[in-house]
C-alpha cells in the first residue's frame, strides 16, 4: 500500500486550467491553445436544473502557467506581458442521466385525489313525514279559522269572531302568509324524500360539484336541490366473451374469463371515468393479452410452467386487473379462466402435435424400460450360468431381447443368430 499518496477526497478539486491565447501570439500559439481548449472527448451538458448552479470564475494565468520557457515566451513576445482570464465551471457532474438509462416501465394511471367518496348529509325519513303531517294540519286549521272550510256540526267551531259574526270567510294577510309558508315547507319535505334500497347508493351532485354519497338504506331526506344518481355497489360477476390472444410461442388462443367485482368508490367510478363497466372490459382484454404472452399454453415438449396452470394464471390476472381498475374505484376480487383452448384454425394441428409428443414420450419410456429389462436379464443369465459373455454375444442377446420386448403381439421379427462364444469367469475356455 502506497502511504505517500493522499487518497482523501478533495471537494474543491478543479479541472486543469485551460490556457488561453496569449496577447500578440502567432498562428502556432493560437493553434496550440485551441487544441488544448477543445478536448477530443466532450462531457455531456448538465441538466437544466444544474445550469443555474453553474458559476463562471475567472483566474489570471501568468507566465508560469502558460509556460513561457516551453512556448518560447521570449521569442513570441507572449506569456510575460500579463494574464488572460479563463472561464471554468464551478462543478462538473460525474454522470449525466440519459433517457436510455431511465427504465421505461408502464404504470397504472393515478387516481385523482380530489375525487373521493365521502358521506352525504341525509336525515331519517320520519322527520320529513312529521313535517308534512304538521304542515297539512296547520293549513287545514288556518282554512277552518278563516271560514274557507264549511263548519260541521259534529266538529267544534274554530272560526274566528269576524267570520262567525259575518257568516262568510274572512281572509287576512296573516292567514295567507301562514298557509303559504306551510305549503312551501310541505313541498320542500316532499321533494327531498328518497327511498334507497339495499345494495344501491345515491351519488349527489349540485351544479356539477360532488356533494357526497348516500349509502344508508330506507326512507331518507336529502337536499332537494341536488341531482341524484343511482350506483349499484352489489357484488357482481361478469362472464366475458371469447377473447382471442396469443401465448409466448405465438399460438392463437381463445380464453373465457369469470370476473367477480364491485364498485368500491362511487365518486371515482361515476365522476372520474366515463363508463366504468366499459373500462373494466377493456382493461380485462389488455391484461389478458399481456399475461397470456408470458408463458406457452402447454408444456408437453419442454417441462416448465404453462398457462394450463390455472392457479398461477388466475392469481396473475387478478393481481394485474386489480391494479389497473383501482384508480377507477373498482375492486376486483377474482379473475378465473373458464376455458383455455386453441383457436379453431390451429386446434386440429395442435391436437395432432400433442398426440405426437405424447406418443414420443411414451415410446421413450417403453424403450428405456426395455433396455433396463434386457440388461437385467443378461446379467441374471450370466450369474445363473456362471459364464461371462463377450461383447458381441452380449450385444446380440440384448438386441434379441429388445426386439422381443418392443415388438407387438402377433408380429414376428427376424434377428440374425448371435455368434455365441462363452468364456468361464475363471478365464478358461469352455
Amino acid at each position: 500500500m502506497d502511504v505517500t499518496r493522499d487518497s482523501s477526497p478533495r471537494p474543491n478539486s478543479w479541472p486543469p486550467a485551460v490556457p488561453g491565447a496569449p496577447v500578440g501570439a502567432t498562428q502556432l500559439t493560437k493553434a496550440v491553445a485551441r487544441a488544448v481548449a477543445k478536448p477530443l472527448i466532450k462531457p455531456l451538458p448538465p441538466p437544466e436544473d444544474e445550469l443555474e448552479a453553474t458559476q463562471v470564475l475567472t483566474e489570471p494565468i501568468g507566465a508560469d502557467h502558460l509556460g513561457g520557457d516551453h512556448f518560447g515566451g521570449d521569442h513570441f513576445g507572449a506569456g510575460r506581458h500579463g494574464a488572460a482570464p479563463v472561464a471554468r465551471p464551478a462543478a462538473v457532474p460525474a454522470e449525466h442521466p440519459t433517457a436510455a438509462d431511465s427504465p421505461a416501465t408502464r404504470r397504472p394511471p393515478r387516481a385523482d385525489q380530489s375525487i373521493r367518496e365521502y358521506r352525504a348529509f341525509a336525515l331519517p325519513g320520519w322527520i320529513p313525514l312529521l313535517v308534512i303531517l304538521l304542515g297539512v294540519s296547520g293549513v287545514v286549521l288556518v282554512l277552518a279559522w278563516t271560514g274557507l272550510i264549511p263548519q260541521l256540526d259534529a266538529l267544534p267551531d274554530v272560526r274566528s269572531d269576524a267570520a262567525r259574526a259575518s257568516g262568510r270567510p274572512e281572509v287576512t294577510d296573516l292567514a295567507i302568509g301562514v298557509v303559504t309558508g306551510a305549503c312551501l315547507l310541505v313541498l320542500l319535505a316532499l321533494a327531498g324524500l328518497l327511498s334507497n334500497p339495499g345494495g344501491q347508493t345515491r351519488l349527489l351532485t349540485r351544479w356539477g360539484r360532488y356533494r357526497g354519497t348516500v349509502r344508508r338504506t330506507g326512507l331518507l331526506w336529502v337536499n332537494p336541490l341536488v341531482r341524484r344518481r343511482r350506483v349499484d355497489v352489489r357484488l357482481r360477476h361478469w362472464r366475458s366473451d371469447p377473447v382471442h390472444v396469443t401465448d409466448r410461442a405465438g399460438t392463437p388462443l381463445v380464453v373465457r374469463l369469470l370476473i367477480v367485482w364491485r364498485v368500491k368508490d362511487t365518486a371515482r367510478a361515476t365522476l372520474g371515468i366515463a363508463e366504468h363497466e366499459t373500462y373494466l372490459r377493456e382493461q380485462t382484454q389488455a391484461v389478458l393479452t399481456r399475461t397470456s404472452s408470458a408463458l406457452p399454453c402447454d408444456s408437453n415438449s419442454a417441462p416448465g410452467p404453462a398457462l394450463r396452470d390455472g392457479q398461477w394464471f388466475a392469481d396473475e390476472l387478478t393481481r394485474a386487473l386489480a391494479a389497473e381498475t383501482a384508480p377507477a374505484g373498482i375492486e376486483v376480487y377474482s379473475v378465473q379462466p373458464l376455458a383455455l383452448d386453441y383457436a379453431p384454425e390451429v386446434a386440429e394441428s395442435m391436437r395432432r402435435r400433442r398426440l405426437a409428443d405424447l406418443d414420443a414420450g411414451l415410446r421413450t419410456v417403453l424403450v428405456d424400460d426395455a433396455v433396463e429389462a434386457a440388461a437385467l436379464a443378461v446379467r441374471r443369465l450370466e450369474r445363473a450360468t456362471a459364464h461371462e459373455l463377450d461383447e458381441a454375444a452380449r450385444s446380440s442377446l440384448m438386441e434379441q431381447l429388445l426386439v422381443a420386448f418392443v415388438t407387438p403381439a402377433g408380429v414376428t421379427a427376424s434377428v440374425p443368430a448371435p455368434a455365441a462364444r462363452t468364456v468361464r469367469k475363471e478365464g478358461k475356455p469352455a
